[in-house]
């Protein structure tokens, strides 16, 4: 998927809820801030979504590669997945110069396990890393989350926030359903 030749895609989203999120009192307009908030809430996850560390925490290495019968990929693939994807819409957001992977090759991993602990730490780390470099882009006042970005073809910021946001949702979904079938995940 090139950059300059994205697809248009229907994004939904939920209402999050309206309490204040840290970091946004910066945004001086009221409604500006109020949706940035909104934004913010929404890209961590919380109310009806998991969060990012919630679907992670306790998954056993043994179990970070194992495909559940009938099933097409491994916590591993979506792991990897997740980064490569939210890395290339954070990039495209912010890097006239930034060439997305080939689609689909370039989104998911060539393996079904991590090569090793180090490597699914440094997918998890840069998963974050990677989050909170959308967040600051969402909080910096200087951000015109409606204007086109320029090197796109129609996208703005905030379509590009709403799409990481919907994606995230989607995948670490399809991560709980992986761990309850896998038997590993901590029902309450």
């Amino acid at each position: 998927m090139p950059n300059k030749k994205r697809a248009s895609r229907n994004v939904g989203i939920r209402a999050a809820r309206s309490r204040p999120v840290q970091g946004a009192e910066r945004i001086a307009e009221p409604g500006e801030k109020h949706l940035r908030e909104q934004l913010l809430w929404l890209l961590r996850g919380g109310d009806a979504h998991r969060t990012f560390d919630q679907v992670i925490a306790g998954v056993p290495p043994a179990m970070r590669g194992v495909r559940p019968a009938g099933q097409p990929f491994t916590l591993w693939h979506i792991l990897e997945h997740l980064r490569l994807a939210q890395w290339d819409i954070l990039e495209f957001s912010r890097n006239s110069q930034h060439v997305s992977p080939a689609w689909p090759q370039g989104y998911w991993p060539e393996t079904d396990s991590p090569p090793s602990e180090d490597a699914w730490q440094a997918s998890v780390r840069a998963f974050r890393a990677d989050l909170k470099s959308m967040e600051r882009l969402v909080l910096d006042a200087s951000t015109d989350l409606h204007a086109r970005i320029p090197w796109g073809s129609g996208q703005s910021i905030l379509r590009e926030v709403l799409l990481l946001a919907d994606h995230n949702a989607y995948h670490l979904g399809q991560m709980v359903l992986l761990r309850r079938w896998l038997g590993i995940w901590p029902e309450a």
